[in-house]
């Protein structure tokens, strides 16, 4: 019986997380760039400048 490549898996694993988080910010980029979403700092920065 063949011995299993654990290095492999781990190896495809982290390529399809990687090929996930680039998808997820890629998604975001093009969110911001619309102007539909703002980043969720962002309102925190502007209540901050209007109380002092």
């Amino acid at each position: 019986m063949a011995k299993p490549n654990y290095s492999f898996e781990k190896r495809k694993k982290e390529l399809d997380r990687q090929k996930k988080k680039d998808e997820k910010k890629a998604r975001k980029g093009e969110q911001n760039a619309d102007g539909t979403e703002q980043e969720e700092g962002a309102d925190e920065v502007e209540t901050a400048t209007e109380t002092v």
